[in-house]
């Protein structure tokens, strides 16, 4: 249906805290990182946009929805698998497939026409640049040659770890089953506590990676993004892990892990098997509670201490150097040599062939 310009028709709704309670809070209690670098801070916000269009669709009784995205992207796929996954009956309005605005300067020439303001870098059209609260991403111009460095004032969200300050800042994260709850003491709800972890890790340099990373619909581009908070949140939440959480069940997100995230960065958030990880991920929180200390300084982030008071595996009595009463050294031998009972079978049968 048509709904022209009727202001009861405008939606400028604010989605922070439920982006990251329900999307980036999940994403990382399973440590997510895409092709070893990428916090996946554009392909984490796309369903939840999907989900919010489609549901406004539905209460204005529209049977289309609309998207931006180009038809080189990912962007395009996570918007439209949303969209579908919600509501297979919309009609999917793709204006870069098929309107004729198959280039950024045929865009920045109807912006003009239409006196829609945007900013560039002199004439010229400016980044591609996706921000939300998580993340600010850049690509295009200069970008689009992967072996040119970034211009220096490119970057908006963090300072260059060369001017940032001299002086190490040391902040603590509380943790509650896998999500940072408390900021230096201080409880804050989960948009707070990604806003306040933005602003400090910025000033400190933290959160910069530039990357030429695969796309869902086959070619390679080439990347660069700002995520500080992000990135203080995983060198954190590994760190609490490291303690509360069980050797096996780390290991297997580990595994786990970049299946999960081919998914989220395919735009399969709403898929069946997106939520069966998500469950085995969640489960794997529930202990998953303390503090982690850490020391920031142009850049670099260090883990300078953990504690999980409830649920702390390690036990200095087992792993201490010194003397102690808990742990047979003895056991040790049994336990190689049933382990290396295969490489005992093996060398027997060599020898018997005549093997040196």
């Amino acid at each position: 249906m048509e709904l022209g310009i009727k202001p009861e028709n405008i939606f400028i709704e604010d989605l922070k805290e439920e982006f990251v309670r329900d999307y980036v809070f999940p994403m990382f209690r399973a440590n997510t990182v895409y092709e070893g670098e990428y916090l996946l801070g554009t392909s984490i916000a796309r369903p939840l946009i999907a989900k919010r269009q489609a549901e406004i669709a539905a209460l204005t009784g529209a049977d289309s929805v609309s998207h931006g995205a180009t038809g080189k992207g990912n962007d395009q796929v996570r918007f439209e698998l949303g969209y579908l996954g919600i509501n297979s009956d919309l009609t999917i309005i793709a204006p870069w497939r098929e309107w004729d605005l198959n280039s950024r300067e045929k865009l920045m020439a109807y912006a003009k026409k239409h006196n829609i303001k945007i900013e560039k870098k002199g004439n010229k059209s400016p980044y591609s640049m996706d921000a939300n609260l998580l993340h600010i991403s850049y690509e295009g111009l200069v970008l689009e040659d992967p072996n040119a460095k970034p211009e220096d004032d490119m970057w908006r969200w963090t300072k260059s770890p060369q001017t940032a300050p001299d002086k190490v800042e040391t902040i603590e994260l509380e943790y509650e089953k896998g999500d940072p709850v408390a900021l230096n003491g201080v409880r804050l709800s989960p948009a707070k506590m990604l806003e306040s972890l933005n602003q400090i890790g910025g000033k400190n340099g933290i959160g910069r990676i530039d990357i030429v990373e695969n796309r869902f619909v086959g070619m390679k581009s080439r990347g660069c993004y700002e995520t500080p908070g992000g990135t203080i949140m995983l060198k954190a939440h590994r760190a609490i892990e490291s303690i509360a959480l069980d050797r096996e069940a780390a290991h297997f997100k580990d595994e786990l892990m970049p299946r999960y995230a081919k998914t989220i960065y395919n735009g399969f958030w709403f898929s069946p098997e997106r939520e069966m990880m998500q469950a085995a991920i969640d489960k794997s929180q529930e202990n998953v509670n303390g503090t982690v200390r850490l020391e920031l300084y142009k850049g670099n982030i260090t883990v300078v201490g953990r504690d999980s008071v409830k649920n702390n595996l390690f036990n200095a009595e087992f792993c201490t150097f010194e003397e102690d009463e808990v742990y047979n050294q003895k056991d040790a031998e049994g336990f190689i040599k049933l382990n290396a009972l295969r490489f005992i079978i093996s060398g027997k049968n060599k020898k018997f062939y005549g093997d040196k």
